[in-house]
């Protein structure tokens, strides 16, 4: 392999997905190669700093008063009105109480899982020098280049009269499905657009939120999940965002 093919790799064998031969190879360039094995060594701490810290849930006290507060009132009654029905009811109110909390928790953190891998991803992109597998802002060149590479046709136009160009597209990996990544670009700050089937759901309006420096929006469009993720300021992002959801 050349140093470009290599350069390519580089995410793959820091995350130990490569073959034997192939990650052998790797490892007899990265001793020869600062740049190379500076950038395996930046992606490591990347996907060590997004994976070390599991996210965890603590009721709030509001909830937990409310709930102390059932157990007392239904004790009181109880003294006065031995009921087991009224035990196993108060029980399972606060059971369904506090699965509703969980499950609300739990959409919030699987939203959130994919809120990091969107910025992991963007941030890889940057590092392993592999913004596209597709270079061109002709939409009708990489429009065409994901036949037979994905299980769905994405909407690819080129903005660069409103000052967002197209630079090209690539493949990428989001929420355990293999994604398509456009790649536009306003005043040297990358873009990415990330696009994955919806499953099921409606169109949703453009969402905005901001994680360790980069700003992200999210929406759903025609059947289609889109995340835009860039270092760009908030209001051109959503600008960009607007003219895609045009």
């Amino acid at each position: 392999m050349n140093h470009d093919e290599i350069r390519e790799l580089l995410h793959a064998y820091a995350d130990d997905e490569l073959d034997l031969v192939s990650a052998r190879e790797i490892k007899q360039h990265l001793q020869s190669c600062h740049d190379c094995r500076q950038a395996t060594e930046q992606i490591r701490a990347l996907s060590e700093a997004l994976t070390s810290d599991a996210p965890a849930y603590r009721v709030p006290a509001h909830l937990r008063r409310n709930i102390r507060a059932a157990l007392r009132r239904e004790a009181k009654e109880t003294e006065r009105s031995f009921s087991p029905w009224m035990i196993f009811a108060t029980g399972a109110a606060c059971a369904l109480v506090l699965f509703a909390f969980v499950f609300s928790q739990t959409r919030t953190s699987s939203g959130n899982a994919v809120v990091d891998q969107v910025i992991a991803n963007h941030v890889r992109s940057l590092l392993a020098m592999h913004l596209v597998d597709v270079a061109s802002s002709d939409q009708h060149t990489v429009k065409p280049w994901f036949d037979g590479k994905v299980d769905f046709a994405p909407d690819v136009h080129d903005f660069a009269m409103s000052g967002f160009p197209l630079i090209g597209g690539r493949l990428d990996y989001l929420n355990g499905k293999t994604a398509v990544a456009l790649v536009y670009q306003r005043n040297k700050h990358p873009i990415n657009i990330f696009i994955l089937p919806a499953s099921g759901a409606g169109d949703r309006s453009p969402t905005s939120s901001a994680r360790r420096g980069y700003n992200i929006v999210s929406w759903t469009h025609r059947e289609m999940n889109y995340w835009a993720v860039s270092d760009l300021n908030e209001t051109e992002l959503r600008n960009f965002v607007a003219l895609l959801t045009q």
